[in-house]
């Protein structure tokens, strides 16, 4: 299993197809998964949403914010 780049609290923002679907601001890290193949996943959470998304690292990068 690889090891999570990004750790809880962090905010990221979310990169190719996934962000169609999504707002377009910062998402809180708030549970590593372990994903597969590789490519850990997580439960994010933005600040205006009443749910959670998982993500896969893959898709996540650091946000600018």
């Amino acid at each position: 299993m690889a090891s999570h780049k990004f750790k809880l609290g962090s905010m990221v923002e979310l990169i190719g197809g996934m962000r169609l679907n999504a707002p377009r601001e910062p998402f809180e890290i708030v549970r590593l998964l372990p994903g597969s193949d590789d490519d850990p996943e997580y439960r994010i959470k933005g600040p205006n949403e009443g749910h959670e998304r998982v993500a896969k690292e893959s898709k996540l990068r650091r946000s600018r914010e």
